[in-house]
């Protein structure tokens, strides 16, 4: 294969060397997802091992279809955030099966490949107010981080105030130390590392992380401080047992249910799918292309069109095979910051993805309270965008602020993006600020449908 021909490497000044690193660089730094992503979409009922297996695949195809594409650095897999939706708000909160949850997902990727097609897309992008789209961002952090300090056990339920802290005096009463009390320990201290090694820029800082927490509790089992129970607490070293194998992919492979599609229902969930990956995807490929310079002269991203298609076919395919919203992520950029410049980077982490695929024993052995770090310091990295929005105009900021607030109060994305909207429409029409600032008729459109929403459902 001619490496120049294809992805014209001294056009980009760049050369293979250099792009190999960074493509091992990108996947170092989000091959985290591989053990959270079979974790929070288990709580769903679905199947870890194919999971697993469906979130190295779609990771895999999306990821080299971007480099095919478009030619730029970038990798894909499962979102955070939108695997989140899809396990505790779709399937938990609203009580819809996950192959219902995966139809969603799919018909979301097919209207995401239609607008990546035509201009409908822009017209959608520009509608929603920059203040709210940084507040969705940070919404989702404050989300995502929470899920993760619940997985951990670090927030519990407590009857006189809903939520409190763990309690490690009534574990050492109740004889549970050695089960869960030291897993929160363990969490705690995952933390800790996690964002030591973040402030110390270490590559792949995330991954790292969650290897040291497992590690952690690896000897604390080997030493006999944490006692698997086998129920909720389960052994934390690697099963080869089955030797080098691949978990089937078949107990979650075109396991879509398409019964209620033409439900209000169904079309709200599809729609908070779609707005939450394309405005996670719009945001990630400007913020990333414009860290490595390369946004023309007006801002725009020269081949957005390619890298839309990639992510919108990525999550189609990702649903056929069992997992949430296929997306770009925003590590790529730590791949970009290492000398990433083409499509060779985003190959070579795709190549990475499917070898992850033999080392399945390893990922799946990964406890949750060693992958909820990965999610505490991810919404740590999503909250910096609340330093975007603009306090300064009230009828910006108190949208932004409930958005922000319900996606974690609320336990939901969509209720968040919903009365975001709602109430940014709301307040500019009462204050008579909506003519100054031209709200589309599109953002009307959608505030009408929320309402309708919290009337009719």
């Amino acid at each position: 294969m001619n490496m120049e021909k294809l992805f014209h490497l001294k056009e980009n000044r760049t050369d293979v060397k250099t792009e190999v690193l960074a493509g091992v660089t990108t996947f170092m730094t989000m091959a985290y997802i591989l053990a959270v992503n079979p974790n929070i979409l288990s709580v769903s009922g679905m199947d870890r091992g194919a999971v697993f297996t469906a979130t190295v695949l779609a990771s895999f195809f999306a990821t080299c279809l971007m480099a095919l594409l478009s030619n730029y650095p970038f990798a894909l897999a499962p979102g955070m955030g939108l695997n989140a939706y899809f396990a505790y708000t779709v399937v938990l909160g609203m009580g819809y099966t996950w192959q219902m949850a995966l139809a969603a997902v799919f018909v979301e990727g097919l209207v995401f490949i239609l607008l990546s097609l035509t201009k409908v897309r822009e017209a959608i992008f520009n509608a929603i107010p920059m203040n709210l789209k940084h507040a969705v961002s940070v919404g989702i952090g404050l989300f995502i981080a929470f899920i993760g300090l619940q997985n951990a056990k670090i927030v519990v339920n407590n009857d006189s105030t809903l939520l409190g802290m763990f309690s490690f005096k009534s574990s050492l009463a109740a004889g549970t130390f050695q089960t869960e009390g030291i897993t929160v320990l363990l969490a705690l201290i995952g933390i800790i590392i996690t964002a030591v090694l973040l402030a110390k820029n270490v590559k792949g800082n995330i991954l790292w992380g969650i290897v040291i927490t497992w590690v952690l509790g690896i000897i604390c089992q080997l030493l006999g401080i944490y006692v698997p129970d086998g129920t909720a607490w389960f052994s934390l070293l690697p099963d080869f047992s089955n030797g080098i194998s691949v978990p089937s992919v078949m107990p979650t492979f075109m396991q879509m249910d398409f019964s209620m599609v033409f439900t209000g229902d169904f079309l709200i969930i599809m729609f908070a799918f779609l707005f939450v990956d394309m405005f996670d995807t719009l945001g990630t490929l400007i913020g990333v292309a414009s860290k490595a310079d390369m946004l023309d002269k007006d801002g725009q991203l020269p081949k957005i069109r390619g890298a839309l298609l990639a992510d919108a076919v990525g999550t189609s395919v990702g649903a056929v095979l069992g997992t949430s919203t296929t997306t770009t992520f925003v590590e790529s950029s730590a791949g970009v910051s290492a000398g990433g410049r083409t499509g060779l980077t985003s190959m070579v982490t795709a190549l990475l993805f499917f070898l992850s695929l033999f080392l399945s024993p390893i990922f799946l052995a990964i406890p949750s309270f060693a992958t909820a770090p990965a999610l505490v310091i991810v919404g740590f990295m999503m909250l910096t965008s609340i330093v975007k929005v603009d306090f300064n105009d009230y009828t910006e900021a108190i949208p932004s602020f409930i958005t922000i607030i319900a996606m974690p109060f609320m336990y939901s994305i969509s209720e968040g993006i919903a009365l975001g909207t709602i109430s940014y429409v709301g307040l500019n029409l009462i204050t008579g600020r909506f003519k100054e600032k031209k709200i589309s008729v599109l953002m009307y459109v959608l505030a009408i449908l929320f309402v309708l929403k919290y009337v009719l459902i």
